[in-house]
């Protein structure tokens, strides 16, 4: 573990060292890092858009308790090997290089989202959604890693930011598929999934590994794989790791209930009123406003980050969290107040994902970045796996949709007291 004066001499180097202009090469990486993220959204949230005529047409049914079990069934498949993916990547990333691995995982996911189109029954679509989903966690690991070495000190924070907002703009390139190809069929949209495959063209051929993980590789590539793994809970890291997986848990859960049932309640809000034609642009709507106002909270973390440091935007972040959701389940009766506020839903619930999306690369070394990140972001996912088998018992435990998404938000309390267990990462280089 690094003592008080060596990271005090690390800053002092750091603060020291000449101002310069960025590079073509690091200007390459976060482009990269940017559309290898933005398109992961997009693969992620296609099938969600086309759930419903997909699993209909497979099973030649148009029940909607059968068609949600059966889409709940791929849904839960897929945030699984999502984790896995993530954590399995990361190792690979620190062992075989950032941008190579990020390759390797885009055209994965674009691969088995192609392949989904061409499903002739939901077993081939759930098994073609899975396998998406383990390049879907694998690209986050090694991105962000190749970003984070790339960048120097003073933009850092800035540059995981501009990545992390690829996610709303990936949503958005998926709602935006659908609305076009929608019309011709579920394939047809699923089948726009490959576009990101052209992505690892540049990645290949203009974006080599960053020369902060080139001078450690021969370490790392001495170690067996699963070394590099247990190294991340070695008595120096394993606080930084259970501390980042609390982090992060705790903002990927307490959104969960959120997310998940907001279709749900927009469609009996729907009911209830009367005029309301089309329930399935209200939820587009509803999405949409959400991530401009999740891109709004990244542009405010650019500068929140260095201004207030990690842990306390953390803090900001999730406190704002809790009070949005409350408000948002607890108050609202209609859909006109569940469109107004979900800008500033979107700006503190998905906006706080920039912020250990700035911390996680932080906590750990060069020569286990990716693995620890790569867990900690992915720990917490794929325990989000078990919402879309667990979602009816947990309405059902608390008795409508906005209650059952107000009693989970209460998680984000554990995040606001974990950040505070963590070391504060503003000002301090990378470690290698």
């Amino acid at each position: 573990m690094d003592t008080s004066q060596e990271v005090g001499e690390r800053v002092a180097a750091s603060a020291a060292a000449p101002t310069f202009r960025l590079s073509r090469y690091q200007w390459l990486t976060l482009i990269s890092a940017f559309l290898g993220w933005m398109f992961d959204s997009m693969d992620l949230n296609l099938f969600t858009l086309v759930l419903v005529p997909s699993v209909s047409q497979l099973m030649h049914t148009t029940d909607a308790a059968q068609i949600s079990k059966i889409g709940s069934y791929i849904i839960a498949g897929k945030l699984l090997t999502w984790g896995i993916g993530g954590v399995l990547f990361g190792v690979a990333a620190d062992r075989l290089g950032r941008s190579r691995v990020m390759a390797w995982t885009i055209l994965i996911y674009a691969t088995f989202t192609l392949l989904s189109a061409f499903a002739q029954t939901w077993t081939q679509l759930a098994a073609a959604q899975a396998m998406a989903g383990f390049g879907i966690g694998g690209e986050w690991a090694a991105g962000a890693a190749l970003v984070a070495e790339s960048w120097p000190e003073r933009y850092r924070a800035r540059a995981m930011q501009i990545m992390q907002m690829a996610f709303a703009f990936g949503f958005l390139a998926a709602a935006l598929d659908n609305l076009l190809l929608g019309s011709l069929g579920w394939r047809w949209v699923l089948g726009m999934g490959a576009a990101p495959a052209l992505v690892t063209i540049l990645i290949r051929f203009f974006v080599p590994e960053p020369q902060r993980w080139v001078k450690v590789r021969a370490s790392v590539d001495a170690e067996p794989a699963m070394r590099t793994f247990a190294a991340i809970f070695a008595p120096g890291l394993r606080r930084k790791t259970i501390v980042g997986v609390l982090v992060a848990s705790a903002a990927m859960l307490g959104c969960w209930g959120g997310l998940t049932f907001l279709p749900s309640w927009i469609h009996q809000l729907s009911a209830a009123a009367s005029g309301q034609r089309d329930v399935g642009s209200t939820v587009s709507y509803a999405f949409i406003l959400m991530m401009i106002g999740a891109t709004l909270g990244y542009l405010t973390l650019i500068w929140m980050l260095d201004a207030l440091g990690r842990r306390m935007s953390y803090f900001i972040f999730s406190v704002g969290s809790l009070a949005i959701s409350l408000v948002l389940f607890m108050t609202v009766h209609d859909i006109g107040g569940v469109l107004w506020l979900m800008p500033l839903y979107g700006y503190f619930v998905i906006g706080a994902f920039g912020t250990f999306a700035a911390y996680l690369p932080e906590l750990f070394p060069t020569r286990v970045r990716a693995t620890g990140q790569g867990f900690c972001w992915n720990m917490a996912r794929a325990l989000t796996s078990i919402g879309p088998l667990a979602g009816n018992v947990v309405v059902a435990k608390f008795g409508s949709f906005p209650a059952a998404s107000a009693a989970v938000s209460l998680l984000f309390v554990v995040g606001m007291v974990s950040i505070w267990l963590g070391p504060e990462t503003k000002g301090v280089p990378l470690d290698d």
